[in-house]
């Protein structure tokens, strides 16, 4: 029976449009993603390195401008469908699950969302969940078999109770080795919302 349900955030919740960063790179003259940049970047995703350090990096290595690149990093991010918030309120107010969030996010990524939704919207969304884990904030990142480790460990849920819900399958995978169920969602063709009916096939 599952208990506790884990959602990521991108493309569960907020739409992405995730070549949108690289095209966006690409046009600030950044055409290629070398290794130096990949671990840049997780390392800023852990909160290993501050914004400043992260920007700096682009800046000092490509010339680019910190405004663009604040801007073309952020391109990643789109619109919130506010029939999924009504759907997270519905299953929060019924306390039937424990809900919580675990989302590979940055500095930057969140500041956009919070300015872009506004204090109240942001609030709101937070508070339908018990926990509410940023990579940057945790130091840690999916796919690492530690940070669903963490999750379980910090709030003693039972791994077969749980239930995690990520678009990359990877993730996904990583989670269900430690015996969570999961779903690998499929951005575009379906929606969060449909969590219901899809747990009543989950043993």
């Amino acid at each position: 029976m599952i208990k506790n349900i884990i959602f990521d955030f991108g493309d569960v919740f907020i739409n992405l449009d995730k070549q949108a960063t690289y095209v966006a790179l690409a046009k600030l003259g950044v055409t290629e993603i070398s290794d130096s940049m990949m671990k840049v970047y997780f390392d800023y995703e852990m909160g290993l390195i501050t914004t400043q350090e992260f920007v700096n990096y682009f800046h000092e290595e490509f010339k680019i401008e910190k405004d663009a690149l604040i801007d073309a990093w952020n391109a990643i991010l789109l619109d919130f469908p506010l029939h999924r918030l009504k759907f997270l309120k519905e299953l929060a107010t019924s306390n039937k699950y424990r809900l919580f969030l675990l989302s590979n996010t940055n500095d930057l990524h969140i500041s956009w969302i919070q300015n872009d939704w506004g204090d109240a919207l942001y609030n709101e969304f937070k508070s339908y969940y018990e926990q509410f884990y940023l990579s940057h904030e945790i130091n840690l990142r999916k796919p690492n078999t530690n940070i669903y480790q963490f999750v379980l460990d910090e709030n003693n849920l039972v791994p077969e109770e749980t239930f995690f819900i990520d678009d990359t399958k990877e993730n996904t995978d990583a989670a269900n080795t430690l015996g969570i169920k999961v779903w690998n969602i499929i951005p575009g063709e379906e929606d969060v919302v449909d969590l219901l009916s899809r747990l009543e096939f989950t043993l």
